[in-house]
């Protein structure tokens, strides 16, 4: 992995790192809708992580989903219940963000926030193993 690859993949993981703890903290609170946006960029940061150490950057979340999907899932470097989440997350944040007849439950932002840990220590294993 090349030092430009390395550096940008450690700053997206860091970027991931704080954003998980801004999850962490407003569903604390029973912002359950928040929780779940929260938990989406931190899955989509530590994703974007993964592919900029193999030099891959995009800039649209449907780009970075399927790039995640082809060269790791697809590949078996990483589980198929990583996209998965990625995907239900993706969802949710959708719904937290632009859905005003609902709101996300405790259980769903609780489950958001878990999976995004998840997949940021997946990322970060997938980053470190080149």
């Amino acid at each position: 992995m090349k030092e430009a690859q390395r550096k940008a993949a450690g700053a997206l993981l860091a970027k991931a790192a704080r954003t998980l703890e801004a999850a962490q903290s407003v569903i604390e609170n029973g912002f359950f809708d928040d929780a779940s946006s929260r938990a989406y960029y931190t899955a989509f940061h530590a994703a974007s992580a993964a592919l900029a150490g193999r030099g891959l950057f995009f800039s649209s979340h449907g780009q970075v989903m399927g790039a995640f999907n082809r060269e790791f899932v697809k590949t078996g470097l990483c589980p198929v219940e990583a996209f998965q989440k990625i995907r239900r997350l993706f969802q949710d944040r959708h719904t937290g963000d632009y859905d005003a007849s609902r709101s996300l439950d405790e259980e769903t932002g609780r489950r958001a926030v878990e999976d995004a840990a998840w997949l940021v220590d997946e990322c970060r294993r997938l980053v470190e193993n080149g």
